[in-house]
């Protein structure tokens, strides 16, 4: 076993990156209990802490990286050891001595990509706003009401262009006077963070945090539940603060004020899928329910895991940009279940869990059983109906 003690006491390693709060656990087991790992394969967060504990952690393990940082585990600890912060604590460590076995090397390039080119996919920053070709889409001023923050996976990949049309189509149908960064946009830095590079997300959010000021930006509209926790959460420890919805939660208003109806049908049998950093990180939970509900001719069940007990996809964490070996994917459980339930739609609010699903989706026998879709994919097909009968 490989440790860093040869560098410096791994403890206060630990302690400094940190990790103080893995000195609370008196193993417990009750984040073993709940972690989805362990419907998968044998892995155990309480011995990663107890390791932590004695200097005896090895950083070459695969095991520091799969923690998705769903929040089942802090959920249920009875000491906050803080399982999130203190394993990130690992992440910090492997990564300062550059320390990745080989499923999370991809992380190398992601770095450069974030640094070059303020997006993880490495394409080109100039590029960005191409996803909103041929729609009333401008670019942000300062007089405008919102500012439209995509993120990375929308403005980019092919599947989550389609979100990013969809919502400034209802942005539009609402009258809602929105604009966009393009190529001023950067990456949030969550993901990055996540994974343990924190230098780089504090540069990312410095970056981002200046632009917002610099072009009168006060409140934020996101589709990514991980630019929304990031923005609302942790870029107030740089002093700013910003008014910063999600997507649903300003749908749910937008109807609410009337200034959005949805009279189209979506004559289908649907089930809603929780984000973690959507519900269980910052509780919302009620407001895509309450747009799904709201929709003529749509029947909404739940999953057996639903609100705070959500299965996650396995995306968070930066686990996104982690290779993850067959038979080990969180979003193949997932897809069962909503398709055992009958439903022909999984519905859900986040591009990461939607990337998650179509992938699991195409190793279906049959990858036509059930059709995976964002919740604005799903207003935009009512309000286009509406639009369609008159």
């Amino acid at each position: 076993m490989d440790t860093v003690a040869d560098f410096k006491e791994i403890v206060e390693e630990i302690e400094a990156k940190g990790g103080e709060a893995f000195k609370r656990c008196f193993q417990c087991g009750l984040c073993d209990a709940v972690c989805p790992w362990n419907r998968l394969i044998d892995f155990s967060m309480r011995r990663l802490v107890r390791q932590a504990v004695f200097g005896m952690t090895d950083i070459e393990s695969g095991d520091i990286w799969r923690c998705t940082t769903c929040g089942r585990c802090p959920q249920q600890c009875p000491r906050d050891v803080r399982q999130i912060d203190s394993g990130l604590s690992l992440r910090r460590v492997a990564t300062e001595y550059d320390v990745f076995p080989d499923a999370v090397k991809p992380l190398r390039s992601i770095s450069v990509h974030l640094t070059d080119e303020g997006n993880p996919m490495g394409e080109d920053r100039e590029q960005r706003a191409d996803w909103a070709s041929g729609l009333d889409v401008r670019s942000f001023s300062e007089e405008m009401e919102v500012l439209y923050f995509p993120g990375c996976y929308l403005s980019y990949d092919p599947r989550m262009k389609k979100v990013a049309r969809a919502t400034a189509g209802i942005l539009n149908r609402a009258g809602v006077n929105y604009g966009i960064l393009g190529s001023r946009e950067n990456c949030c830095g969550e993901s990055i963070r996540k994974t343990g590079n924190e230098g780089l997300f504090r540069r990312l959010a410095r970056e981002n945090i200046k632009t917002f000021i610099d072009e009168g930006v006060k409140r934020i509209v996101v589709s990514s539940p991980h630019c929304y926790h990031t923005f609302k959460n942790e870029y107030p420890e740089f002093m700013v603060h910003f008014d910063v919805v999600h997507i649903s939660q300003l749908i749910s208003e937008l109807i609410d004020q009337g200034r959005l109806a949805l009279s189209g049908e979506f004559a289908r049998k649907v089930t809603y899928h929780d984000p973690c950093y959507l519900g269980r990180h910052n509780g919302v939970y009620d407001q895509p329910r309450s747009i799904l509900q709201g929709i003529a001719g749509l029947e909404l069940i739940e999953m057996p895991e639903s609100r705070g007990r959500s299965l996650c996809c396995g995306g968070g964490g930066g686990r996104i940009w982690v290779e993850t070996a067959k038979g080990e994917r969180f979003s193949d459980l997932r897809v069962r279940q909503a398709i055992d339930l009958g439903a022909k739609v999984l519905a859900t609010a986040c591009p990461y869990c939607i990337s998650n699903f179509e992938d699991s989706r195409l190793a279906l026998e049959d990858e036509t059983a059930l059709e995976i879709r964002d919740i604005t994919e799903i207003v935009f097909e009512a309000i286009q109906k509406t639009d369609a009968t008159g």
